[in-house]
């Protein structure tokens, strides 16, 4: 295998990438030295597992000892309020609650060894990007976006792909954020969801589900179809924009765009023209507007997956994958700012929430996904990763509250299904309390490289910065190609 932007290292063929240049610039394989490094560049060397990544995002932190990774042995201030049960992953000890998820671990591989040492939510960076975050002003609750921020995995592949030679033109986005921008619910604005210093024009597509009050949580609850509106705002046509007006106003901004041709084209304004040409191609797309609408799906399989928004955003998902979109996000997002009692943030009513909301709707709506996915032939061509910023703190107390846990970035899981990842095993172990690894610990640029390994891209492929310099997109970590068929 060639690892491109490298060493020197030997390729199936027994050839090195040195040789394979030069067998490249005298025309022997067929294609020009320019052709080949221009596919280095694009991160496309890498035979792909996968054509797709369903990333599902627990945001807040969910606790490795009330799911994954529970400890029945420990004290009873460690182990928590449930009791594992039989799962037909051998040795995997999983939450009483997670009973289809037990039913089904042999479609997925749990890694129990996930750590990062940013010990707070400002770890939705490491974990969406597989990088630490930059330093930055980050507003009053010191979380917010910047341009400063390394993009975000998804953001990475649209780039690549769009800049891959010979790509064909998509004709749907590459990346989508489902259901609304993270944290946008209680009034944050998330870093590591963007497309950071790569420029606006390749952030995801983001669908803006509302909630009915400022203190609803929709995620704990059924929704309406007239909630469910994955619609894109604007993809429905005014009436009075027919789309003979619609083309000659495209005709009128080409006559604007002829003149100013000459002008030195800024980021910004490059940035504006790709968002405005993409927002057109979204308006004018019938097949994109029925992508985004759930009401096609039947009401059995709605069920299946639940009608809280979380199974909806999971269904929704699953459409997006269908229709072509390469990195989907899924966010089971704080619904409601402040909220100890509302997420997977759990620093107080641990075990009425979590037994209530957070584990049967994972539960439920996880395993529909995956029956889903495979009933349909896409799960062996996508990569689906269920993932939180952190785990929690392995003592069963937190800042005063009995029934609590706080942060603990530095050993908390991952499931990772599909795209050839071997099903029903454990990666990793971490220790009796669930607090460290103890065998093959996994850095957020491990998982990430993990993923661009399984696309098809090496994560030593270079890109250029904010200062023009060839960077490589992940700096390491190493994909896990052990847990690969």
């Amino acid at each position: 295998m060639l690892t491109i932007q490298g060493r020197p290292r030997r390729v199936c063929s027994g050839m090195s990438r040195r040789a394979l240049i030069q067998a490249a610039g005298t025309g022997l394989l067929g294609t020009g030295l320019p052709k080949l490094l221009a596919a280095e560049a694009a991160g496309q060397v890498i035979a792909p597992r996968a054509k797709s990544v369903m990333f599902v995002f627990l945001y807040g932190g969910p606790s490795q000892l009330e799911t994954f990774d529970m400890k029945p042995g420990a004290a009873s201030t460690i182990r928590g309020p449930f009791r594992p049960i039989a799962a037909r992953t051998p040795g995997l000890r999983i939450c009483e609650h997670l009973p289809r998820m037990a039913a089904q671990s042999d479609q997925y591989c749990v890694i129990r060894t996930v750590n990062h040492p940013q010990n707070d939510h400002n770890g939705t960076h490491y974990i969406q990007t597989g990088h630490p975050l930059p330093p930055a002003e980050r507003g009053a609750a010191n979380v917010a976006a910047t341009d400063k921020d390394w993009p975000a995995m998804g953001s990475m592949v649209e780039y690549l792909d769009r800049h891959r030679p010979a790509q064909p033109q998509r004709t749907f986005p590459g990346y989508i954020y489902l259901p609304k921008r993270l944290g946008h619910f209680a009034g944050y604005d998330i870093n590591g969801q963007y497309a950071g210093w790569l420029g606006r024009a390749y952030n995801g597509l983001s669908t803006n589900i509302s909630k009915r009050a400022a203190n609803d949580n929709p995620f704990f609850r059924d929704c309406t179809d007239e909630e469910l509106d994955f619609r894109i705002s604007g993809l429905d046509e005014l009436p009075e924009v027919t789309l003979d007006r619609l083309s000659r106003r495209e005709s009128l901004r080409d006559q604007f765009d002829a003149q100013r041709r000459e002008l030195d084209r800024a980021v910004r304004v490059q940035d504006f023209d790709s968002v405005r040409n993409r927002a057109l191609s979204l308006l004018t797309s019938p097949e994109i507007g029925a992508a985004f609408d759930i009401r096609r799906e039947s009401d059995k399989l709605r069920d299946r997956y639940g009608r809280n928004l979380f199974g909806q955003s999971l269904l929704m998902g699953r459409r997006m994958i269908e229709a072509g979109a390469r990195f989907v996000t899924i966010a089971w997002d704080l619904a409601v700012r402040g909220d100890t009692c509302g997420s997977w943030d759990m620093h107080a009513c641990l075990e009425r929430v979590m037994r209530d909301h957070l584990l049967p709707g994972l539960d439920l709506g996880f395993t529909a996904l995956l029956e889903d996915l495979k009933s349909r032939g896409l799960l062996d061509e996508t990569l689906v990763v269920a993932v939180g910023e952190m785990g929690r703190t392995p003592k069963f107390m937190n800042r005063g509250q009995q029934d609590g846990r706080d942060h603990w970035s530095y050993c908390f899981p991952c499931i990772l299904a599909g795209a050839g990842v071997r099903s029903g095993i454990m990666y990793g172990e971490s220790d009796a309390d669930a607090a460290y690894p103890v065998t093959h610990p996994v850095s957020c640029p491990d998982l990430s490289a993990t993923i661009f390994h399984a696309l098809g891209i090496s994560p030593e492929t270079r890109i250029r910065d904010p200062q023009n310099r060839p960077v490589p997109i992940m700096e390491g970590g190493a994909p896990l190609v052990e847990l690969f068929g």
